[in-house]
């Protein structure tokens, strides 16, 4: 019995090695922590249980019957985050460059379906290069059945990817699978065809960083939600935005301990909008401090910054936050915005978590390249995702809510639960000075004229009380309570319970 015992260590031991401590001290010289390295940091200490330690690749070919590594290539299982439980995975880029290979795919379904079964997150380490080229159609079946198992875990259990080394070929498609995707700057990238494809196909010179790296892929693509400076700091983040969510769709989210009084007043929120309504102020104060501890998690704040999309706390009730920014483009929707913060409310639809929306819009981004770029169905998802949504939903219209972009925001006529003005609220079709040249065209000579129909207009218009007297608004609030009546608001709606009529799904506009 000690012999098989003895043997039982050998075999982990040299299992934990992957690739050998050559390449591990490789993959340490690129800055890189190893696949247990990450696991270990992301997990509580010592709650990992490992799947399929032994297990080892099927290849005869091309000499591959002499390479073998225990794992061959991921490594999973499953643990805990702060006492929740949450299944991982981590490609090991010390054996064969941590590609996909037949029992490589087999050991990621594997957790996958017990995810889904058990009604646990699913996080994925990925530092792969691909599929394995020496078994050629069996690594792409196994990408599909990755793939496939994506699909069935969409909407089920949140699904978290973290691209910690290369991502490229078809490997790409299952983080982009997943709800969020985060990058390590300057050592993870992700393209569906490297440089030298690109080169030889377009005739364009391009670096992988310039092509897939963290900056592009969080300010231009939107693939990615966020990127941290290295591994540690990526899995710590992770570890925070865990917190936030709940385990599956059939679970609320944690509530946590709050060190934070609900009825905190700030009186500093009386000032924040200014009274040049063409002057722009920082959204993210407003949210920082309704917030319970200032404490919001944003979610990709390097793109599409007109919005702002993100958790934060209430009475320690996990809540989406999804905000006009003022301080750019006067916080217009556009395309970008409009499909980052429709994506953000879907998921937080998808799993029971409630949404507040913050509103200063001025309208939709006019232009050739907006119309062009198809703004209308951008738009339109959207307002698809807020009109879907079931979740207690609270609105509050801090200044502008003009035209289209007032419907699209969360209004009352979207099945708005309850919606919140400011003083300084304008809700109308437009602003004062556009209106006023469409409805008296004929006076645009006489500046006195405009200049009174101007001020008739912003008195009759440029106020909340026209929409409260109609019922759309349900208070004008004091700015500076508005904490205390967004967690009123949010305990009252904690047991909403709507239905959508039945349905295969809807056909939303992609």
């Amino acid at each position: 019995m000690q012999d098989i015992l003895e043997e039982l260590e050998d075999r982990r031991a040299q299992a934990r090695l992957g690739g050998g401590q050559g390449r591990i001290d490789t993959q340490h010289g690129k800055g890189k922590l190893t696949a247990r390295e990450r696991i270990d940091l992301l997990l509580d200490e010592d709650s990992f249980e490992e799947f399929d330690m032994f297990v080892s690749h099927r290849c005869n070919d091309f000499g591959m019957e002499e390479k073998q590594f225990p794992g061959d290539g991921v490594v999973t299982g499953w643990g805990t985050i702060n006492g929740r439980k949450t299944f991982v995975f981590a490609q090991d880029f010390t054996v064969f460059g941590g590609s996909l290979s037949e029992t490589n795919a087999k050991k990621i379904c594997k957790v996958q379906e017990m995810a889904i079964k058990h009604g646990a997150p699913l996080i994925g380490l990925n530092d792969s290069g691909g599929a394995r080229i020496q078994e050629g159609v069996v690594s792409l079946g196994g990408y599909a059945d990755v793939f496939q198992n994506n699909v069935l875990a969409s909407g089920v259990i949140p699904q978290i990817s973290v691209i910690m080394g290369p991502c490229a070929g078809g490997a790409v498609y299952s983080p982009a699978l997943t709800d969020f995707i985060f990058m390590v700057r300057d050592t993870s990238y992700m393209f569906v065809t490297g440089p030298d494809v690109v080169k030889t196909v377009t005739n364009e010179i391009v670096t992988a960083e310039e092509l897939g790296g963290a900056k592009t892929h969080t300010t231009k693509s939107s693939v990615a939600d966020g990127a941290f400076d290295n591994d540690m700091e990526a899995i710590a983040e992770i570890r925070r935005l865990f917190d936030f969510l709940p385990l599956n769709n059939r679970e609320k989210a944690p509530v946590r301990q709050v060190f934070d009084t609900s009825d905190r007043i700030d009186n500093s929120l009386d000032t924040l909008v200014p009274d040049n309504p063409n002057l722009p102020y920082d959204m993210h104060e407003l949210i920082h401090k309704i917030a319970d501890e200032g404490d919001f998690y944003e979610i990709q704040k390097d793109y599409a910054k007109n919005i702002l999309c993100g958790f934060i706390r209430l009475e320690g009730q996990t809540i989406g936050v999804v905000a006009n920014q003022p301080m750019v483009l006067a916080g217009c929707l556009d395309s970008d915005s409009s499909r980052k913060a429709g994506r953000f409310v879907r998921f937080c639809d998808a799993f029971s978590i409630p949404i507040l929306t913050l509103v200063d819009v001025p309208g939709f981004l006019p232009g050739t390249s907006q119309e062009y770029g198809g703004i209308i169905k951008h738009g339109a998802k959207l307002l698809y995702a807020y009109g879907e949504a079931t979740v207690p939903k609270v609105t509050v219209i801090t200044r502008k809510a003009y035209g289209g972009a007032y419907d699209v925001m969360a209004p009352k006529h979207l099945r708005g639960d309850l919606n919140y003005a400011w003083p300084s609220a304008q809700i109308a079709v437009m602003g004062a000075k556009g209106a006023v040249e469409i409805l008296y065209r004929k006076d645009l000579g006489d500046a006195d004229k405009i200049a009174e129909h101007t001020a008739e207009y912003e008195k009759n218009f440029a106020n909340p009380f026209k929409a409260a007297e109609r019922g759309y608004i349900d208070e004008v609030i004091m700015p500076h309570g508005t904490r205390k009546r967004l967690c009123r608001a949010f305990a009252l709606l904690k047991d909403k319970d709507l239905q959508n009529p039945w349905k295969k799904h809807g056909n939303m506009p992609l």
